[in-house]
């Protein structure tokens, strides 16, 4: 199977206690993935194959938008602690049937965001991150990056790529976060990989980070 055949839904992040229980950041809005018993697939980090793995039981964290589970085998803290970084799958054929206006995580990142506003281009998701009205992380065209400071933190040219000095690190691209709700986000359209965005004065300034 390719990777086309899978779906991610959802990361180990850490284990949780001494009994081989394990908290997963999701990658999926369907809580029965991590809640209901049942066969999922295990893949390590790099390009080993997943692995089948017996979900035994989950549950929900309130506040901290994570899953604890247990898997069978997985019995104490060192196992759990060597699953770090895995991703959790399900095969691409077990997609559960959406309603209108709903939309699988993997399928709205990298799909370009447009201000229907202007027309101008705001730039691609990079997340969703799960919340009261779920937020979508969008890494910033650079027409509408916000201006450096200062010269240290200005972008680099390709001269001082070269010299940049030891410990100096570039700057990250900024992202925004955007309430994914219909007011704000009026126009979904996968076949041609955009959104189309009606922010309220101000959105794409102070949610900069």
């Amino acid at each position: 199977m390719t990777n086309d055949d899978w779906l991610e839904i959802g990361r180990i992040v850490s284990p949780h206690g001494l009994k081989g229980e394990l908290r997963v950041y999701p990658s999926s809005d369907f809580p029965e993935r991590f809640e209901e018993p049942g066969q999922r697939w295990l893949k390590p980090p790099g390009d080993n194959p997943p692995q089948p793995a017996e979900l035994l039981w989950g549950r929900f964290v309130p506040g901290k938008g994570l899953y604890v589970v247990q898997l069978k085998g997985v019995d104490n803290r060192d196992q759990s602690e060597a699953l770090r970084g895995y991703q959790l799958l399900v095969p691409a054929s077990d997609r559960p049937e959406l309603e209108e206006d709903e939309y699988h995580i993997l399928d709205l990142i990298d799909l370009e965001v447009f201000n229907q506003l202007t027309g101008e281009a705001v730039g691609v998701v990079v997340d969703v991150i799960p919340a009261g009205n779920d937020l979508l992380k969008v890494k910033l065209q650079s027409s509408v990056q916000p201006p450096p400071t200062d010269a240290e933190t200005a972008p680099p040219t390709r001269t001082s790529k070269k010299r940049q000095p030891k410990g100096k690190k570039e700057p990250q691209p900024a992202t925004v976060l955007i309430p994914f709700v219909k007011a704000i986000a009026p126009v979904v359209d996968l076949e041609n990989g955009r959104i189309e965005i009606t922010p309220p004065a101000g959105l794409l300034e102070v949610n900069q980070r």
